[in-house]
């Protein structure tokens, strides 16, 4: 199955929760324009889709002179929306690449992986060492996650998969001095990518973030300008609730970018449109699946067709 597929059948629960709100709002079609009645009933319709107040009030009102080819129907409605979306999406799509032009401080690229429990960071990190590998790079992954032995043996499970090693302690060990070890051997190795997995904490919970930070401090001491990207990996079945973890780890770790995984199995993926218009920064890949390539870049148009039920390949 293509990507394509597999992201328009990850969507589905999402797309469905879309399509049945407006196609309740009767009076929208065999018009040649929407008019002032439905704007307020579209706008419910949005925010329940998890789209966030404001993202739906703004496209509500687009659509209000949205010129459509003829009369309004459930089709012609869902391509305005995906147009609208796509627009809101276009200025975070961006693909996690290596700065190929000018190479970190001693040639290593550090990504650090950032989240709450259960966000799937573990299973990010030995997707992106896939991926890095599959690209010529020699990559080593870091075990930084000493809270959870499960972790641990799961980061080495992907670091067998993908022919990576991985670097790992003790159970219960120093996460910042684990993290410093794992830059001496990655340059030792001439490594071109280190991924540093770390351990899921609660946004409001001030001790773990505060071990974050120290992690980063350490990562600093080595490279100054690590990690070079601090990544947050969100659970796409949490909703409105990514907002918060978010602006948590934002302050803690000054995240370049997100990793929005899980989408297959909720009905919300309309918090990565809430997310987008929050906070700006690029979503770099979606997750719908389990499997090594479940996880792939994101893409604002195709992920913005399949959220409204329309096949990206075949429809616009």
């Amino acid at each position: 199955m293509s990507w394509l597929k597999k992201l328009t059948a990850g969507l589905k629960k999402s797309s469905e929760k879309v399509t049945s709100s407006l196609s309740g709002i009767s009076r929208l079609f065999g018009k040649e324009k929407i008019d002032a009645a439905s704007i307020e009933e579209i706008e419910e319709a949005l925010i329940l889709a998890d789209l966030g107040v404001s993202v739906a009030s703004d496209i509500a009102e687009a659509l209000r002179g949205y010129k459509f080819a003829g009369e309004v129907t459930p089709e012609a409605l869902r391509l305005a929306l995906a147009d609208q979306l796509t627009g809101i999406l276009l200025p975070v799509e961006k693909p996690l690449g290596l700065t190929q032009d000018s190479p970190p401080a001693g040639g290593l690229h550090v990504i650090l992986l950032v989240g709450v429990n259960g966000s799937g960071k573990t299973t990010t990190a030995g997707k992106l060492a896939a991926r890095f590998q599959g690209e010529g790079k020699k990559v080593v992954m870091a075990a930084a996650d000493t809270f959870r032995a499960a972790a641990i043996e799961q980061l080495a499970g992907w670091g067998v998969r993908t022919d990576t090693k991985v670097i790992s302690g003790e159970r219960g060990g120093d996460a910042a001095a684990l993290a410093f070890r794992a830059i001496d051997e990655a340059r030792a190795d001439n490594a071109d990518v280190l991924i540093i997995d770390t351990a899921g904490r609660l946004q409001n919970r001030s001790e773990l973030m505060e071990e974050l930070a120290k992690i980063i401090r350490v990562i600093k001491k080595q490279i100054p300008d690590a990690p070079h990207d601090s990544l947050i990996v969100l659970d796409g079945t949490v909703g409105q609730n990514a907002i918060a973890q978010m602006k948590a780890f934002q302050q803690t770790a000054a995240l370049t970018g997100m990793v929005i995984t899980k989408l297959d199995g909720t009905a919300k993926g309309g918090i990565v449109v809430a997310l987008a218009r929050e906070f700006g920064l690029p979503v770099h890949m979606v997750g719908v699946g389990e499997g090594a390539d479940d996880l792939q870049d994101f893409t604002a148009r195709d992920f913005a067709y399949a959220l409204v039920g329309l096949d990206p390949e075949t429809t616009g």
